[in-house]
């Protein structure tokens, strides 16, 4: 059926299983229409395109009753409703109706601040400041703000006077007092299982040529144990995380329902598809990739777990002495990671907002950083990071997540804060890698930082100190984040995590070429086949089907239709790629330096 009412708007409800159109017209701003189910049909999409972005306008799908609620001031009082500006979409299925019918009302907003507009400026008359007979002026005010002024004033002198009058001298009790611990209250990194006597580490770490048997020194067991730590953590992270999590998600979801308020959430609602009470079930569906496979690389790892614990029962010569040390607890994290990376994936994609974000990107965090550790890990397992230092600093990576979300849209303050934190870290972090963590933090550092520019860069600059210069270059364009200030926050750390590992893992391919040594035909198919599946994957990530950096209604018109089967979005074949990408990236790691388990460490060149 057509009809033609006044130019404008074209409605337009779509059979959500043939996919044709039902009946399309144009109306006026007042004008309902009545929409009756055919036989067969128990979901429809109804779908309200305009020719131009302003007037903002809601579009409402209310049961059949009266009256009919088509004014801006209680159009949103029953059914579902969502502001639009040029395109809009409500998926309805046949079950909330009742009657098997329901009208469309599409009313225009008195203001178009709601869809992104500019916000009316109204200003006022000098002569309507202080009205007739209104004794209310402004000087109290003013009072109040000096004397909040005076207070603040006080306040710092007094907290001055307390510190000018702090006593500056300790006893000389306090300063030889030795520290006191037990053993068993030691973590094994401040327990150093090398001997000394044999080896001293300032020695063995400060050699010019390093080898992985150098680094490879402590028990076998203890280093095991302290691996396993990683997985047991996650596991302990993930549980805690999840449950709030997707409680919280399971309200948002409620609210949504309840209330028909369809701008909660920024679906793709030209391919969002229900199930029960979700409303968006295929973009929850797609983030199953991301568990199965997070599974079948545990399974893989605890294959290999299992068959170099047999060679070590054994004694077998090339599990004792040769090849990368093998320790698998990073790797049973890393799978963790991946699991829980699907499941937090699913619960923010219940209800996408800017106020969850963090749940979709949290764990991503995790396998960045797990990733990096795992491949320091691999010609450094003596003096890797301890589980709960690595976790700290993954927490710490959060919260300023977290701030920047809430807090950095447009705060300068902030974005000179984290640049600067960002540097030093930067600069902290590759000093600890470039000594193998044999320096100090004292007030000799300047000095020594100049020796070393002398000798290892102006003197004789070795390969190590052109990496880490040229590393550090790429660091320093934190800067880009201060002058640029993206809105995106968590999405720009992000991709600070994910170059920095994509910048290891080219050092680290480079340097395993450089130092003789091979890609099997397995690991190279792996990070062929990898590198190309991540291409396609952010492919389809920068589509940008909604986005929650604008208004509900202007996300909208980023919404696109589904195009796979008819069910699955971009965002859904994001999913799929990114999934198979992680899981070949860690097949990459486990499998890279196979060509070395027959050679005796002491042959293996640290870098």
């Amino acid at each position: 059926m057509t009809k033609l009412l006044e130019p404008g708007y074209t409605l337009a409800v779509l059979s959500d299983i043939k996919r044709y159109n039902i009946f399309f017209f144009f109306f006026s701003l007042l004008q309902f229409f009545k929409y009756v189910f055919p036989d067969g049909v128990d979901t429809v999409i109804v779908k309200v395109n305009s020719e131009k972005n302003f007037p903002c306008s809601v579009m409402s799908i209310q049961d059949i009753q009266c009256p009919v609620y088509d004014l801006d001031n209680n159009v949103a009082f029953i059914g579902m409703y969502q502001t639009m500006t040029k395109k809009g979409a409500i998926t309805v299925q046949r079950k909330d109706f009742p009657s098997n019918s329901f009208y469309v009302v599409v009313v225009v907003k008195t203001e178009d601040e709601a869809c992104g507009g500019p916000l009316k400026y109204y200003p006022l008359l000098p002569g309507e400041l202080i009205r007739g007979g209104d004794t209310a002026t402004g000087w109290p005010k003013i009072k109040g703000q000096s004397g909040l002024i005076r207070l603040l004033q006080d306040l710092v002198l007094l907290l001055q006077s307390s510190i000018f009058t702090l006593p500056n001298k300790r006893s000389l009790d306090t300063v030889g007092r030795c520290r006191q611990e037990s053993l068993s209250s030691v973590e094994e990194d401040d327990y150093d299982t090398l001997a000394d006597i044999d080896s001293d580490k300032n020695i063995v770490r400060t050699k010019k040529y390093l080898c992985v048997s150098d680094l490879a020194r402590k028990d076998k067991r203890v280093l095991n144990k302290k691996y396993q730590i990683y997985f047991w953590n996650i596991a302990t992270i993930a549980v805690f995380y999840a449950l709030p999590v997707i409680q919280l998600v399971i309200t948002y979801q409620t609210v949504v329902n309840v209330t028909g308020n369809q701008d909660i959430c920024y679906y793709n609602f030209l391919c969002a598809h229900p199930l029960g009470a979700l409303s968006s079930f295929n973009n929850i569906l797609s983030n199953l990739g991301y568990v199965m496979l997070g599974l079948l690389f545990l399974l893989i790892v605890l294959q290999r777990d299992i068959i170099h614990n047999r060679a070590l029962m054994r004694n077998d010569i090339n599990a004792l002495e040769c090849g990368i040390p093998k320790h698998f607890g990073l790797f049973y994290a890393m799978g963790t990671a991946l699991m829980m990376e699907g499941l937090l994936s699913a619960c923010y994609h219940v209800c996408p907002n800017y106020t969850n974000f963090q749940f979709d990107t949290s764990f991503m965090y995790m396998i960045a950083g797990l990733c990096m550790l795992k491949l320091y890990q691999k010609r450094h397992p003596d003096i890797n990071a301890s589980a709960y230092t690595a976790y700290a600093c993954l927490a710490a990576v959060i919260f300023f997540s977290v701030l920047g979300v809430v807090f950095g849209k447009g705060n300068t303050a902030f974005w000179i804060v984290f640049s600067v934190i960002h540097i030093l870290a930067t600069m902290l972090l590759s000093t600890q890698l470039y000594y193998m963590g044999r320096w100090r933090l004292d007030s000799g550092i300047l000095r020594r930082m100049l020796y070393l520019i002398y000798t290892d860069c102006i003197r004789q600059c070795s390969g190590p100190m052109y990496i880490v210069m040229f590393c550090n270059m790429f660091m320093y364009r934190a800067a880009y984040g201060l002058i640029k200030r993206p809105n995106d926050f968590a999405s720009y750390l992000l991709a600070i995590a994910i170059c920095n590992l994509l910048l290891y893992f080219a050092f680290y391919i480079i340097m395993k070429l450089r130092s003789g040594e091979r890609i099997k035909c397995l690991a190279l198919v792996c990070v062929l086949f990898t590198a190309v599946v991540w291409g396609f994957a952010l492919f389809f990530f920068f589509q940008g089907l909604s986005t929650w950096q604008k208004t509900p209604a202007e996300s909208r018109e980023h919404n696109r239709d589904c195009i796979l089967l008819s069910f699955f979005d971009d965002h859904d074949i994001w999913h799929f790629l990114s999934s198979i990408a992680m899981f070949g990236s860690f097949l990459v790691l486990l499998t890279m330096d196979d060509d070395l388990d027959t050679v005796q460490r002491d042959k293996i060149y640290v870098f």
